[in-house]
């Protein structure tokens, strides 16, 4: 697709009363693959991703997308054909951006957890730095490099202990989080790692969380970081990089209150606290790139008249997208067939078929009221969805489809339930 083809189109927008992802018309996917399905628009990753690169072109700078929000091979191959880097959280993943293509030299390896093999998997790929989060992981680093006669390069993930605002299960910056070395401590830490066999330090790391409301935490964070890096360079670190993390906002809510900085006022304040530092600026950008690009398709059951409530019963459950229940999370829930602007709307709450009270779309929410049979999408659901997605309650796995233009195609099929049920071995004894 040529870059003046990208421009005018949308990821997804009404046409003709009925909603598309580009140039396909989401009945179309709806009836061929079946509900309920994720469907994404290469058009929404692609403009994303170039347009957050563009915000530091004028300095070094690598991307490396957050694979943790959408690890799907085509979507991590559409990224990696742009140049992007890819920002990993355990062999998996490090392994699925391998197999696409993305070279060694552009990974990151983040996560307080990183396992044995793990870390000698990830020493075999040579990749551009570990993200390292305490100093017992510093030492096990340490000891499979030199047995291996290999040098690691590392950073030090520092705790700046900012709090960023935002829900208590995306939070990372702050001390009573798992993640990082605290920062009073990071000093000495890199003064051990610099003492340590087969070792390279090469960088700073921080991340202070996910969906963060406005600047203040961040440029407070990168000014604590900065401020290190300076430090820690005067004592004779030879860094070459500084890791900013993540956790820009989307707006999920397009009528609520909630506006996540604009990435441009975002990038001046990165940049005020980094740009004389002559450092390469490492960004694990994950939600703001894939969130927009995706939405889940799902098909109405029934609509139910409780004593003072009414449920809309679809096919997708919790065990497809957990954000709402697990995050309290906000998704726009839209018939694919455009509503008449007059259409009465009534308070509804969306929901699955699995057996839990948690198990919902949306609560109390506003909207036309849908029939039974009606194809909704639920809205800026390309991050943190299939990822998390599951089969509980023997449902089958959800697939995911990639749009390009006027050509989609499925790239995770729907298992079947005889896959389904296959995974399971019966011991000898109940032969």
């Amino acid at each position: 697709m040529s870059p003046d083809t990208r421009r005018f189109m949308k990821p997804f927008c009404y046409r003709g009363g009925v909603l598309h992802a580009e140039n396909v018309d989401l009945r179309d996917i709806a009836s061929e693959v079946g509900t309920p399905v994720y469907c994404y628009s290469t058009v929404g990753f692609e403009e994303q991703y170039l347009a957050f690169s563009r915000l530091f072109a004028a300095v070094p700078s690598l991307v490396c997308y957050a694979m943790k929000a959408n690890s799907n091979q085509a979507v991590l191959a559409t990224l990696a054909r742009l140049g992007a880097g890819m920002d990993v959280v355990s062999e998996g993943e490090l392994r699925r951006a391998r197999a696409v293509g993305v070279p060694p030299e552009k990974i990151v390896f983040s996560g307080v957890g990183k396992t044995q093999d793990e870390l000698a998997y990830a020493l075999d790929q040579d990749i551009l730095c570990f993200n390292v989060e305490s100093e017992p992981e510093l030492e096990q680093i340490s000891a499979l490099a030199s047995a291996g006669g290999r040098s690691a390069r590392i950073s030090i993930r520092v705790n700046p202990d900012i709090d960023a605002n935002t829900h208590a299960k995306i939070s990372t910056g702050t001390y009573a989080n798992k993640f990082g070395i605290p920062l009073e401590e990071a000093p000495r830490v890199y003064e051990k790692a610099a003492k340590l066999p087969g070792l390279t330090v090469t960088g700073v790391d921080m991340h202070i969380g996910s969906q963060i409301p406005d600047l203040a935490p961040f440029d407070a964070a990168a000014k604590r970081l900065a401020s290190l890096a300076c430090h820690l360079m005067k004592e004779g670190h030879r860094l070459e990089h500084l890791d900013l993390g993540g956790g820009l906002g989307v707006v999920y809510d397009p009528h609520g209150n909630l506006r996540p900085p604009e990435p441009t006022a975002y990038a001046e304040t990165i940049l005020r606290h980094t740009r004389e530092l002559g450092l390469k600026l490492v960004f694990e950008p994950g939600r703001l790139i894939a969130a927009g690009a995706g939405v889940l398709l799902t098909r109405v059951i029934h609509v139910k008249q409780g004593a003072g409530k009414t449920f809309v019963i679809v096919d997708a459950a919790m065990n497809d997208l957990i954000r709402p229940t697990l995050y309290e999370a906000h998704h726009e829930i839209v018939n694919v067939r455009e509503a008449p602007s007059d259409a009465a709307r009534e308070t509804v709450d969306v929901v699955g078929p699995v057996c839990e009270s948690g198990d919902y779309l949306a609560q109390k929410r506003e909207m036309t009221l849908p029939r039974p049979g009606d194809l909704l999408a639920v809205m800026s659901a390309g991050a943190y969805g299939a990822v998390q997605a599951s089969t509980y309650n023997s449902r089958l796995l959800v697939p995911e489809v990639l749009v390009k233009g006027s050509k989609y195609a499925v790239v995770r099929p729907r298992l079947s339930y005889d896959d389904l049920i296959g995974l399971d071995r019966l011991p000898g004894w109940l032969l």
